[in-house]
């Protein structure tokens, strides 16, 4: 019996680590977009990697013929809107990118959107949001993207360009 259970779980690892050594880069991409941290320093989007990553190992048994990948993105996606959207605010970084400047409401959109391709009706089923707001947060925040806000210059700028 014990050989059986060592032998099941060994499968289960190698099966594992397949799948993350195959969808870990994406998916750290995507948790990079999500918090908007720079790619090459992403402590939150890697912690994030790893919990949603550790779920996904605990049920691995349980998948029973769904896509790992789609239940790990999900976690993903959970995992970042139940912490961001209560501490939005408390880890704003400086705007590394443009996506810095949008919402964790309309970053989670976007990217499950745009960067993974998830259908509207999906997402809106994720975030348990009605269709018509999952389309309306996502034209806000391309409308954001496409045209960002400016930034006032900064003291120093404005004194050398004022004149004496």
């Amino acid at each position: 019996m014990r050989d059986r259970q060592a032998s099941q779980d060994a499968r289960r690892a190698r099966e594992f680590e397949a799948f993350v050594a195959g969808a870990a880069g994406r998916l750290l991409h995507a948790a990079t977009l999500l918090t908007a941290e720079s790619p090459n320093d992403n402590p939150r989007a890697r912690r994030l990697l790893t919990l949603a990553l550790a779920h996904t190992y605990a049920s691995w048994d349980r998948l029973r013929g769904e896509d790992p990948y789609d239940r790990t993105r999900q976690h993903l996606a959970v995992r970042f809107a139940r912490g961001a959207w209560h501490q939005y605010g408390r880890f704003r970084a400086a705007p590394v990118s443009v996506l810095a400047e949008l919402s964790p409401h309309q970053r989670l959109i976007v990217v499950l959107r745009l960067y993974e391709g998830v259908a509207e009706e999906q997402t809106a089923a994720l975030l348990g949001l009605p269709v018509e707001r999952v389309h309306t947060i996502c034209a806000r925040a391309m409308a954001t993207l496409l045209h960002p806000p400016r930034r006032p210059a900064s003291a120093a700028v404005e004194a050398e360009v004022a004149p004496s």
